[in-house]
């Protein structure tokens, strides 16, 4: 037989013995819809976990745009720096505010 077949009937039957077991009390499902109260638990605890996953994945990915953001700015100023220990010109920079 095909792996594929034998996964095929290990899942019929252990869904066949899910069904019986709730059909006979065995394994609560309050609300009739033939999905165990158990699988609906940790489907919404897998969705909870979800959601939170994707808003911190987003916060990272906004962090991330901050980093590379400063490290082009430090590479800016790196280039200054270099370009000041060879010339003995004045400090090219902020020019002083003007006086009140």
């Amino acid at each position: 037989m095909s792996t594929i077949a034998i996964v095929v009937i290990v899942l019929a039957v252990a869904g066949g013995v899910t069904y019986l077991l709730m059909k006979k009390g065995k394994i609560a499902d309050a609300n009739n819809n033939n999905i165990p109260d158990a699988i609906e638990e940790k489907v919404e605890e897998v969705k909870e976990v979800v959601k939170e996953t994707k808003a911190r994945a987003k916060r990272v990915a906004e962090e991330t745009k901050d980093v590379v953001a400063a490290v082009k700015e430090v590479g800016k100023q790196a280039s200054q720096v270099v370009k000041a220990t060879k010339s003995s010109e004045a400090r090219k920079g902020r020019k002083p505010a003007a006086k009140k």
